[in-house]
């Protein structure tokens, strides 16, 4: 496990990543910079602490979740949008990130 600083539109989240994790999460290979979005759900527990733009505020631990509605929604040829969510801030409810789960449809 390695632990990254991944950047979201609102703040960031420091989180221990698996190397498939930390691969994903580098949306251009040749820049130093890890992102939250490019990731699925990522787990809470392996969140370690968060910060806030709107409020600059730092927590220890992780974020809330606000779930969207499931939307099963297709998205491409044969892929499906399954949960739309985002990562927001304990203090001011403010978004930190936000996240995207897909499934293959059969």
């Amino acid at each position: 496990m390695t632990i990254i600083e991944l950047q979201g539109s609102g703040g960031w989240v420091s989180a221990e990543l698996t190397d498939e994790e930390v691969s994903k999460s580098k949306l251009v290979p040749n820049i130093d910079k890890h992102f939250l979005a490019s990731l699925e759900k990522l787990d809470l527990g392996k969140m370690l602490k968060h910060f806030c733009k709107t409020c600059d505020s730092e927590f220890d631990g992780p974020t809330k979740i606000q779930i969207e509605e499931k939307p099963n929604e297709p998205v491409a040829n044969g892929l499906i949008l399954i949960e739309r969510g985002q990562y927001t801030c304990h203090k001011c409810n403010s978004i930190i990130g936000e996240y995207r789960v897909f499934s293959q449809s059969q």
